[in-house]
């Protein structure tokens, strides 16, 4: 089977790829393909809390939104290394959810890993709204890796 896990910088999408690994049988896997989407003309950088502070610096002076999501799909990757499937590292560029559905179509995907509430632009306000497209309309079972809960304080 290959799954699609995708990324958006955020520590929440390196959770749900860890997730993924906590519960799943590498034998049954072949291929990961680990997934950052770049927005064109994004006014807001890629989320990259997944790199050094050194990395994200060097990257915000070259303007690399490529670079942050290089440097994020090469952190999500690093959960699988040694763990058997094959790991593929994918840059798409367009609207997240739809090239997530995508890539899963194209790949022939059994399973897409996504994290909801990662960090985006309208993180506050649509919260999990790339998660809730791909979930309903990827072409096979998505796991939706939320965050843990808030403690409320007193």
């Amino acid at each position: 089977m290959h799954v699609v896990v995708a990324t958006d910088g955020s520590q929440q999408s390196l959770r749900a790829a860890k997730q993924l690994k906590s519960f799943a049988d590498p034998a049954k896997i072949t291929d990961i393909s680990v997934v950052a989407v770049i927005r064109p003309l994004a006014a807001v950088a890629f989320a990259d809390d997944l790199s050094t502070q050194e990395r994200r610096r060097a990257d915000l002076e070259t303007g690399g939104f490529r670079a942050a999501a290089e440097s994020s799909v090469d952190a999500v990757a690093a959960v699988f290394d040694g763990w058997g499937p094959k790991v593929h590292k994918r840059i798409r560029s367009g609207s997240p959810a739809n090239e997530i559905i995508k890539a899963a179509k194209q790949l022939g995907a059994g399973l897409v890993v996504v994290a909801a509430g990662g960090r985006g632009i309208s993180d506050t306000v649509l919260v999990g709204s790339t998660a809730q497209r791909v979930q309903h309309y990827a072409p096979c079972p998505v796991l939706v890796v939320r965050p843990a809960p808030r403690r409320t304080r007193k």
